[in-house]
């Protein structure tokens, strides 16, 4: 924010009748603990109240609301060795991106901090979380009815509503998000006015009302921004497209980031991978025609994929396509909520709106993760396996190029037949050694062949036989481990 905007939000915090759970007023006096303790509680305050941040302020006479300046410099307080702001954030868990704004208004000093209402959990300084009773800073402890209503209140949806960018006009909002994409998408006729257009956005979620501006959230941005780089937050969100020269990392050809919101700028960037992807030539009998090598569907499915499970607060890093010669690695930030091993079955999202609103935008699957049909397409093109991997702080979906069954290893072959076996459970059937012989296109007399492969993951404790009691591996039946 400028200055302007930050005179006009304080002249809206200094017309409030009195400070209250998410407003602080305080002259000049600085005790870096209280401080710790002030924005606990002002986070956790603001979470009760429906607020998207708490604000402390310093400058303004608590009793009269006037504006008489700080004497504080911020910059250069230290607590020990450290700078302030960074022994306050070390201290505040989670770590809570709030923001120190230093500006002039009406020719004083004022000194605004910008804390962002608790999510998920209470926020906590120095391992206890704190609220505010009218003027009085409390342990949280004591108010477990209060503790309890920030839990519940917040499971879910707290990154999306949370605003990126405050204090905008009707023609701001506009300039910057792409408002006519929802409507072309929802298949939606252009409301006549741009008063109607916005109404439907704030009751998306899109944007909040804040006096006479208007707030975008991180829902609004993240779907219609024209360009992501003009929202700070968000910038580091958008999907980047890396193309490798061989297999390795050593010689980059591209590196493009998609700065549209994922709403408006999906369908051009699932072109722009399928693009860069190798392709193969068949030659049928009356033409020659290109094949690509990895199934669109399946790009398209895990690239929305990693899009809406991403954590979003897994700061400095965003959703990358990584593109080698031989396989696709497509990386989301933040570990999985479900076991990798459950991706094919089961669904959960830590950004159910964001989720949903992609959903209703025609962008992802209706229902699930759509890993079922990544699978199913993946055999369809006889490619090895795909395979979910889970890092420190990301989650990594890796499609590989075509091998034949001989060149794969003992791991792609078990993890076929599992992702096989899993994918017959969800379409309410059984594996069978014939139906695993199909999935691999090999002709009866390689039955033993398949049998050792199921022998394999039997033996990974992957999957496991329907009926212990049946003894004949010709008609046996099988279903994952956890059926």
């Amino acid at each position: 924010m400028i200055s302007p905007e930050l005179c006009e939000l304080l002249q809206n915090l200094i017309k409030l009748p009195r400070e209250n759970e998410w407003v602080e007023f305080k002259k000049s006096n600085f005790e870096a603990e209280d401080v710790g303790k002030i924005l606990s509680a002002l986070s956790n305050g603001a979470c009760l109240n429906n607020q998207y941040n708490g604000y402390l302020v310093f400058g303004i006479e608590d009793e009269t609301h006037n504006i008489i300046g700080t004497e504080v410099d911020f910059k250069s307080i230290k607590k020990g060795n450290e700078e302030i702001e960074h022994w306050l954030a070390q201290r505040l868990d989670p770590r809570i991106d709030f923001k120190i704004y230093d500006f002039k208004c009406e020719d004083k000093n004022i000194i605004l901090f910008e804390i962002p209402a608790a999510s998920a959990q209470p926020t906590r300084f120095m391992k206890k979380a704190y609220i505010r009773v009218g003027s009085i800073t409390r342990d949280l402890n004591d108010f477990p009815e209060k503790e309890k209503k920030i839990w519940k209140k917040t499971a879910h949806g707290a990154f999306e509503i949370e605003s990126c960018v405050n204090n905008l006009t009707a023609d701001d909002v506009v300039r910057l998000l792409d408002c006519q994409s929802y409507f072309d998408l929802m298949k939606l006729p252009l409301p006549a006015t741009r008063d109607a257009m916005l109404e439907k956005f704030m009751s998306e979620k899109f944007i909040q009302r804040s006096g006479e501006k208007y707030n975008i959230t991180n829902l609004g941005g993240i779907l219609f921004a024209k360009n992501l780089n003009e929202f700070d937050v968000l910038s580091r969100k958008a999907m980047r497209v890396i193309i490798y020269e061989g297999r390795d990392r050593i010689k980059t050809t591209k590196d493009q980031a998609v700065a549209k919101g994922y709403a408006v700028g999906f369908e051009g960037l699932v072109d722009f991978i399928n693009d860069k992807l190798p392709s193969n030539e068949e030659i049928g009998k009356a033409l020659r025609k290109t094949v690509r090598m990895y199934p669109e569907l399946a790009i398209r499915e895990l690239v929305a994929n990693a899009l809406i499970h991403q954590d979003f607060y897994e700061r400095g890093t965003g959703p990358v396509v990584e593109i080698f010669s031989d396989r696709i690695e497509i990386t989301n930030p933040g570990k999985p909520l479900i076991t990798t091993m459950r991706f094919i079955d089961e669904y959960q999202s830590r950004n159910e709106l964001l989720a949903s609103s992609m959903r209703r935008l025609g962008i992802c699957e209706e229902k699930g993760s759509g890993i079922d049909k990544v699978i199913q397409s993946v055999e369809v093109y006889q490619l090895p396996a795909p395979d979910f991997r889970v890092g420190e702080k990301h989650t990594v979906a890796v499609m590989f190029g075509h091998k034949k069954l001989h060149e794969m290893d003992k791991g792609d072959k078990i993890r076929a037949c599992y992702q096989h076996c899993c994918l017959r459970y969800v379409m309410n059937q059984k594996m069978t050694n014939q139906s695993l012989r199909e999935r691999f296109k090999l002709p009866e007399e390689k039955s033993d062949y398949v049998s050792r492969i199921i022998r394999d993951a039997l033996e990974a404790k992957l999957i496991k036989l329907d009926d212990p009691a049946n003894v004949s591996k010709r008609y046996a039946k099988y279903t994952p481990i956890w059926a």
